[in-house]
């Protein structure tokens, strides 16, 4: 076994978390993953791994090492996939991360073409409203919601996001229309647990409020039906309420604000310097999906 073959038994049982499910996956015995964890480890001199009769986790170097490691996998890869010309009929597991709700409307209705079009790609994904860690998690790609910062992933942009208050206007006859940010703090304001400050932009510039919690979720869906039931005034994204707004369910609340306009919706992938073909598809066919303007603003 070649020290390439070492590297992608390490990466294997990191990304599944197991020596016994990344045997089954190499077609090895956990025995022998083991002892080619510990060649490679002794060879480096440094441990990579803590194991404990229930789990695997990375060492400081090891998490270190494995992202390097994910970087030279890509590479090669990339590098069979340019030699051999197999880009267009890409293989394997993709393992993708996004937003419950996003992901539910606006990318599982279109995997069927995606799927079709690469029959001996398999596609493994999670759906969350947290962040989730992409390295340590094993994923390829997550996409994410959010006006992104510094950080070593590497982001494209797919999609802009609009953010507007709204209510039922059950909720606006019964308890009033708010006609200022401050006025705000008279009614009931939903949000999931992670989107603790709205930021907003209006005509005035940027304002920030921070609503009070009544109802506490980490689920944007529970938000979303919450704001239906007429339960008070929520921040949503014109991708998950378009249609409630134009058929009238829910009107605008401060229709002058909305959310900062560095939110968007972001492919974000491992830093790599080749990024695998089967990702690349992906994230080119998401964008075609959404570019120019996405069909939630059409």
């Amino acid at each position: 076994m070649t020290k390439f073959e070492d590297l992608d038994v390490f990466a294997r049982v990191v990304s599944l978390g197991s020596m016994s499910m990344a045997g089954r996956a190499l077609n090895l015995s956990p025995a022998v993953v083991s002892k080619r964890i510990k060649r490679l480890e002794d060879r480096l001199g440094t441990r990579l791994l803590q194991r404990t009769t229930r789990q695997i986790s990375l060492t400081e170097a090891g998490q270190g090492f494995y992202e390097r490691v994910l970087s030279i996998l890509a590479g090669i890869d990339e590098a069979e996939s340019y030699v051999s010309g197999r880009s267009a009929r890409i293989q394997g597991m993709l393992k993708v991360t996004a937003p419950t709700s996003f992901g539910r409307m606006h990318v599982a209705p279109h995997l069927k073409p995606f799927l079709e079009t690469h029959p001996d790609l398999s596609l493994h994904m999670v759906l969350s409203d947290d962040f989730t860690d992409i390295v340590g998690g094993g994923y390829d790609l997550a996409i994410r919601i959010a006006e992104l910062g510094d950080s070593s992933l590497v982001a494209r942009k797919l999609a802009p996001v609009r953010r507007v208050l709204c209510a039922t206007p059950d909720y606006i006859f019964a308890h009033g229309m708010p006609e200022s940010v401050e006025d705000l703090r008279h009614h009931l304001c939903l949000r999931p647990h992670n989107n603790d400050v709205w930021k907003l932009e209006g005509p005035r510039g940027a304002v920030t409020y921070r609503p009070q919690e009544r109802l506490i979720t980490n689920s944007s869906e529970v938000i979303r039906e919450a704001v239906l039931a007429g339960m008070g005034i929520a921040l949503r994204s014109t991708w998950d309420i378009g249609p409630e707004l134009k058929s009238g369910r829910l009107v605008r609340v401060l229709p002058e604000l909305e959310s900062s306009r560095n939110v968007a919706v972001f492919a974000v992938y491992p830093s790599r310097q080749f990024l695998p073909a089967k990702v690349r598809l992906f994230i080119d066919y998401l964008s075609a999906l959404y570019s120019p303007v996405p069909n939630w603003e059409r």
